[in-house]
């Protein structure tokens, strides 16, 4: 009897444990309208609202503008965040977030396939939203991701995914977005990990690699003209969309002469929409980015030049030249799944090196949505859309000052508790510091 008790007593422990270190649950849907007034609303259309009033009903904004803004008091609540910043939920794009937990832990990563080209390979169904870097990322106002599996020349489709969600049929917002595509470079870098040194070597399979992509176009062009095909085809039925534009194509690319050939093979192929991903050297190529219509995703500016003749600044400053070129500029944290945590401060580092803030914020709200075809849902503060926002103390760009407090999901609202703070709250009391 006394090892039975004994044996109860370790299983609800264990269960208890387990109960306690559970992320939280996933927001209620929204009960009744909700209006928040008193604070500065940044709506990322160009318009910014003191003293304004946002109100939100079913998940849908409702009413958006200055104080004295009409909406019944009776029914509503009024939230009052006065002092305080709103913001578009902002948008990551182009990161591992959900698909990988721990990067030296490799049941934990589900980030590629075997094989070079994968276009039918989903990460939707890939998606954790248990995540315990999902709370982490999302206390910092990203509120939307796209997890985007990785490849040697075709990695696979993306989807855009909402960061609260019992599952993935929860969270998708957009199903497979576009396909990925790594472009086949001269060179190739690598590292050494037993030296700790990095080097860049000619890509001696490149002929080679290239022949099996073109082969792949062209069989899914073929593909695409059938009908009914008797036998399907997952990979070229993937492939379909980037033919009659329901799907982007991204172009991982970073040097001039290799983002204008990434962008002649596609437009051969008869791509609809193309959108280059890192970019670091777009500039050299923006006017031909301009007239042929394609966007460009810039990947981290927290780094250093690539040649010894930029500027040191250069990479703060693309986004903001590209997009005095008139090209359609998103920013994103590619790297590292939870550094994407830090994207608002990318948008406010390129808004300290001469882009207006308000221009800023549209590189990770209103831009990214456009790009990744989903503007029409979020991206900016407007009647008819969705309640994604977030409320922030202070500057949501500035890591001095950005701290936020609330945020909403189709007007659900989001528990922002996370494990970093949870840790933090612990160790704080067992030391007193608090």
């Amino acid at each position: 009897m006394k090892n039975l008790q004994y044996i109860y007593i370790v299983v609800f422990v264990f269960i208890s444990n387990t109960i306690f270190a559970q992320n939280q649950a996933a927001g209620n849907p929204q009960a009744k309208a909700i209006a928040l007034v008193g604070a500065t609303i940044h709506t990322a259309n160009g318009q910014v609202i003191a003293n304004g009033v946002i109100v939100f009903n079913k998940g849908i904004i409702t009413a958006v503008g200055a104080a004295g803004t009409a909406y019944d008091k009776v029914t509503t609540e009024t939230i009052d965040v006065a002092g305080k910043s709103i913001y578009p939920g902002l948008i990551s794009p182009v990161n591992s977030l959900g698909l990988v937990e721990i990067e030296a832990v490799r049941s934990t990563n589900d980030l590629s396939e075997i094989g070079g080209i994968n276009p039918h390979v989903r990460s939707l169904i890939a998606y954790n939203t248990d995540s315990e870097l999902i709370p982490t990322v999302r206390s910092n106002g990203i509120l939307i991701t796209q997890p985007t599996p990785q490849g040697e020349i075709i990695g696979g489709m993306s989807s855009v995914m909402q960061m609260d969600g019992w599952n993935w049929e929860d969270a998708v917002l957009k199903k497979d977005d576009g396909i990925h595509l790594n472009w086949i470079g001269y060179f190739k870098r690598e590292f050494d990990f037993a030296a700790g040194t990095a080097s860049t070597k000619r890509n001696d399979k490149r002929d080679d690699m290239v022949r099996e992509l073109d082969k792949t176009f062209n069989d899914a062009i073929a593909y695409a003209q059938v009908k009914n095909p008797a036998t399907i085809n997952v990979k070229l039925e993937a492939m379909k969309g980037l033919f009659d534009g329901s799907k982007n194509l991204y172009i991982s690319a970073d040097y001039g002469k290799e983002i204008i050939e990434a962008v002649q093979f596609a437009k051969s192929k008869g791509v609809k929409k193309i959108v280059i991903i890192g970019a670091e050297e777009a500039l050299l190529a923006a006017d031909f980015l301009k007239e042929n219509n394609v966007s460009v995703i810039v990947s981290s500016t927290h780094r250093l030049p690539n040649n010894v003749d930029d500027d040191t600044d250069i990479a703060y400053k693309l986004p903001q030249l590209l997009s005095q070129k008139g090209i359609l500029v998103g920013l994103a944290y590619i790297g590292l799944n939870w550094r994407t945590r830090n994207l608002p401060f990318l948008a406010g580092t390129v808004a300290g090196h001469g882009m207006d803030k308000e221009e800023a914020l549209k590189l990770i709200t209103a831009n990214n949505a456009k790009i990744l075809g989903i503007d029409k849902m979020v991206g900016t503060l407007e009647v008819g859309k969705h309640a994604t926002l977030i409320v922030s103390a202070g500057d949501a760009l500035d890591m001095r000052t950005a701290k936020i407090e609330q945020a909403f999901i189709q007007g659900r609202k989001v528990d922002l508790d996370d494990k970093q703070k949870r840790l933090y709250r612990k160790y704080s009391e067992k030391y007193g510091t608090k």
